[in-house]
């Protein structure tokens, strides 16, 4: 369900207006007039709200207590009995169009104001701006914080105690702990980068999470954190994000990690307590590393599991005992043809 403080709920919606915009029919036996008040994940959705599953081994879709899901046409594994299933053609695009009914202006931050710090903004009395700032509506910005030049702040941010805020640096949608630094040129809260592909092109599905940046987090010069989807992108205490870094909607990093500068990290990826990743790591979607791994520069990390505890180079990436025998046998190799 989406954040109210950054989001603008249009519904509620019937069934069959969800169906229509949807391109399918209400399923048989439902009731087109049932009210849907939302959108939501299938672990979070409730009652009176919709999700959508995609296939896939996950429990989620078994034990979701949402009222109305979409499916894929054929779908064998069959819905909880309080939940109605949607049998729709592309469940991407179908959530994309309901999502789009709910949330029309979920994506950049528009802005109306014409005064620098909104009316409705909750600055302590010792904060400071610097000249260009601006503060949308409903912000909040704790005791001691600072703010650069041209620097944005979007409805509903708010920033704790003891920040420093650099220049030119873009937050919407997130929640700052106290005392996190983030420096020039950041982006924070953007929509993440989610569409539904088909033949006619690609179909911007809407983010409609947030960023959540706890206490002593550091965040780079010219580095991106986008927006969940639906849940939330996590970044934990203590953690320091180097320059020039991507991290993905609905990733979510552990405390007291560390991030060298131009380190790619795709959605829906999740790092334990005390990683170490080196410069130029690319971390495909889903991917899990475990509590204290650390990854050698340009390693490059597929969809599934690494363990904590360990060193990990190569690609893709192995342990690094591994990734050493291959270079030595690589190195072997290369000689035997030099001699012949």
């Amino acid at each position: 369900m989406a954040d109210p403080r950054f989001y603008d709920n249009r519904g509620p919606f019937s069934l069959k207006d969800i169906c229509e915009a949807a391109g399918g029919a209400v399923p048989g036996g439902a009731d087109g007039r049932a009210q849907i008040h939302d959108v939501a994940s299938l672990s979070g959705a409730g009652p009176s709200q919709l999700s959508f599953y995609t296939g896939g081994g996950s429990d989620d879709f078994e034990h979701t207590q949402a009222g109305f899901c979409f499916v894929g046409e054929g779908e064998k594994r069959a819905a909880p009995p309080s939940c109605v299933a949607i049998p729709v053609r592309s469940v991407q695009h179908a959530f994309a169009a309901t999502a789009r009914l709910f949330y029309p202006d979920s994506g950049l931050p528009m802005w109306q104001q014409s005064v620098a710090v909104h009316p409705t903004a909750r600055l302590a009395g010792d904060v400071a701006l610097a000249p260009g700032v601006v503060i949308g509506p409903q912000v909040e910005i704790g005791a001691g914080t600072r703010i650069g030049p041209n620097s944005v702040i979007a409805r509903g941010v708010t920033i704790g105690r003891n920040c420093e805020i650099g220049s030119n640096v873009s937050l919407s949608h997130a929640y700052l702990g106290d005392q996190v630094l983030i420096l020039s040129g950041a982006q924070i809260g953007g929509p993440g980068f989610g569409f539904a592909s088909g033949p006619q092109g690609h179909v911007k599905i809407p983010q409609l999470g947030r960023v959540i940046l706890q206490d002593r987090v550091e965040i780079g010069s010219s580095t991106a954190l986008d927006r969940g989807a639906l849940g939330d992108t996590v970044v934990g205490e203590g953690s320091k994000i180097d320059n020039l870094v991507q991290i993905g909607h609905n990733t979510r990093i552990g405390r007291h990690v560390v991030i060298v500068g131009h380190v790619g990290i795709s959605g829906s990826c999740e790092l334990g307590d005390f990683v170490i990743v080196g410069g130029q790591v690319g971390i495909a979607d889903h991917a899990k590393i475990g509590d204290g791994a650390r990854l050698a520069a340009r390693t490059g990390v597929i969809p599934g599991e690494l363990a904590g505890g360990q060193d990990y180079g190569g690609m893709p990436a192995k342990p690094m005992r591994d990734y050493a025998r291959e270079l030595a046998a690589i190195k072997m190799l290369v000689k035997g043809k030099k001699k012949t």
